[in-house]
């Protein structure tokens, strides 16, 4: 159930619909729901969103937010990542609450993936 003012859902934007939902899939999992042909919504991914057909992208670079999955192993993660077609933007580093690396999808937008320190 939503809860009053607080963060609800995501809306990112898709140069190629078909293939983001094809990565999506591939290195991750999901599933979609189609709404005509320019929109596709996800859900239980921790935050529920969509993507919506268009010539533009998000990335930090042109100030955009920044999601970021958790991972319990990073490595792992940087494989299916590019092994779906994704491009490492930031290769992995370490910063004060553990280890990160960044990936554009096909469509072009920046996400982010962390994990705790390694041990």
């Amino acid at each position: 159930m939503p809860i009053h003012e607080k963060i609800n859902y995501v809306e990112y934007p898709a140069r190629n619909l078909a293939a983001t939902k094809a990565f999506f899939q591939a290195a991750f999992g999901w599933s979609f729901v189609d709404y005509g042909p320019d929109y596709a919504a996800f859900s239980d991914q921790g935050l529920d969103g969509g993507f919506y057909r268009s010539e533009l992208s998000a990335s930090t670079d042109k100030g955009s937010a920044l999601i970021v999955f958790y991972s319990e192993r990073l490595e792992d993660t940087l494989a299916k990542i590019t092994a779906a077609g994704g491009q490492i933007v930031k290769p992995i580093f370490s910063f004060p609450g553990g280890r990160r690396f960044h990936f554009m999808e096909p469509s072009g937008n920046e996400f982010a993936v962390w994990a705790e320190p390694a041990a």
